[in-house]
């Protein structure tokens, strides 16, 4: 057992003396955010970290785009929180599978789920399920070297033409990785898989549609002038779709960021040529579309998609919605990347709100129901990120996520409100290292995920690229455990 442990802060001078175990599931920035935020709170609190896969750092890894490498940095941050005396990482537990959350909620006096979204939402229109339609999401997981993306295996080679359903930043990082030239991929950590495929594809034709007009596109301007910038690349887009209603001109004088997005748009319609050369890439931004059905090739393979015409309408001040007009145009294309947002999955014995794919909380702390009753509360269990607010915001946006959940266990701690948890010893790691052994489950601890990382370095640094990663299960189990 750890030695016991005194406490340095002052919230838990009167509680016990015994130290605060916590468990983090999900090692995401979420996830990592609220240990490093936990640790600082309360000296002497441990923190484990726990996720499905056998790597740490989640979408930082699997989500973004090969050709941000700025954006990765902050691994070093989440290495450094992890490498803390009193946290501890284990990949390669399931929960649900490997360990259920009642038993956790035993072991740990402190449970806080940051798993993310690993599902996505549907449409739920005619054709949803004609081979060459996918998600965004498997589409990223599939050229970041993901373990469960490596047999998507897209068809890159049997069409000319791509529409992307969306236009958020995961929407334009798959239209730049389709068309960017791969001579600039090849330095990147793209999986080896994707870059072949991406050698030999077809596609030069990109569509990126949207339900509503540019002043509503989800993207960022980095993220927008990056795709624009990509040379030798024809953009279309129509100037009748820049026309501006009052509401517009309205949202754009109180946003920046839309009107920043707005002006590129602008000017990309109107600085390009008017038409494509031969052979040269194009990206068409369509707006005021929304998908009806997808139309089937009569192979059972998608051909393109039924639109129809939207026009906006006010919904309450600032806020419009795209209403159908029951005009419709199709576009041919063979095939489609789903970029409408992921979804989170549930848990046996956890609250869940299907409907916005959350767990019902408060500020944190989950709740008995999804009906909102903040006097039901699971005393323990907290959530932050993706599965705490729904799958929106930045890296960084998590960062504050965890500084309010963490606040919220501070509050509680502090108020007495999980006097009956924390007035116990709970067995912490070795209990869930002793249940998991039972289980025979091959954990793979940071040390593990050490050995994998020098691996794909040394790998990488053969093909002139900073890592080569590890694409399947049993490689990454095999070289982080060995």
């Amino acid at each position: 057992m750890y030695p016991a442990r005194t406490w340095l802060s002052r919230s838990f001078s009167n509680i016990s003396s015994h130290p605060l175990r916590v468990c983090v599931v999900g090692s995401g920035p979420a996830g990592f955010y609220t240990a490093e935020k936990m640790l600082k709170a309360h000296q002497g609190a441990e923190v484990d970290i726990i996720d499905r896969l056998l790597t740490p750092f989640g979408l930082v890894r699997s989500g973004v785009a090969p050709d941000h490498p700025e954006t990765k940095i902050v691994i070093n941050q989440f290495t450094r929180v992890v490498q803390h005396e009193r946290c501890s990482f284990f990949g390669n537990v399931t929960l649900g599978s490997s360990i259920s959350l009642a038993e956790l909620r035993e072991l740990y006096h402190v449970v806080v789920l940051a798993y993310g979204a690993e599902s996505d939402r549907d449409l739920g229109i005619p054709g949803e399920d004609l081979s060459g339609i996918h998600s965004a999401r498997e589409f990223v997981w599939w050229y970041n070297g993901h373990p469960d993306g490596k047999n998507l295996n897209p068809d890159l080679k049997s069409t000319d033409t791509a529409i992307i359903l969306g236009q958020g930043n995961v929407a334009l990082d798959v239209a730049r990785i389709l068309l960017r030239p791969t001579t600039e991929l090849a330095t990147t950590d793209i999986a080896s898989h994707a870059l072949a495929a991406l050698n030999q594809s077809s596609i030069r034709k990109v569509y990126l549609v949207g339900r509503r007009g540019p002043v509503q596109a989800a993207c960022t301007a980095k993220e927008l002038r990056e795709v624009l910038g990509i040379k030798d690349l024809y953009i279309h887009i129509k100037e009748v779709d820049l026309l501006k209603s009052s509401e517009d001109e309205e949202v754009l004088k109180n946003n920046r960021i839309q009107r920043r997005v707005y002006e590129l748009l602008s000017k990309a319609a109107t600085s390009g040529n008017s038409h494509s050369s031969s052979g040269q890439g194009e990206l068409h931004f369509v707006f005021f579309r929304k998908p009806a059905c997808f139309l089937d090739s009569g192979t059972g393979h998608v051909a393109g998609v039924h639109f129809e015409k939207t026009v906006l309408k006010g919904v309450g001040p600032g806020k419009q919605v795209a209403v159908g007009t029951g005009k419709f145009e199709d576009l041919d294309c063979g095939m489609v990347l789903k970029s409408i947002g992921y979804k989170s999955v549930p848990v046996d014995g956890l609250p869940f709100d299907h409907q916005k794919g959350v767990v019902p909380n408060a500020s944190g702390r989950v709740l008995t129901d999804a009906l909102g009753d903040q006097t039901l509360l699971e005393k323990g269990l907290y959530v932050c990120g993706w599965l705490k607010r729904g799958p929106t915001g930045i890296i960084a946006t998590n960062l504050y996520c965890a500084k309010e959940t963490v606040a919220s266990i501070s509050q509680d701690l502090e108020q007495g409100t999980l006097a009956a948890v924390t007035s116990l010893p709970k067995p912490g790691r070795e209990g869930l290292l002793q249940l998991l052994d039972d289980r025979n489950v091959r954990i793979v601890p940071f040390s593990g995920w050490e050995k994998i990382d020098s691996e794909e370095r040394r790998l990488g640094s053969l093909r002139n690229k900073p890592r080569e990663k590890l694409t399947t299960w049993e490689d990454l189990l095999k070289v982080g455990t060995e």
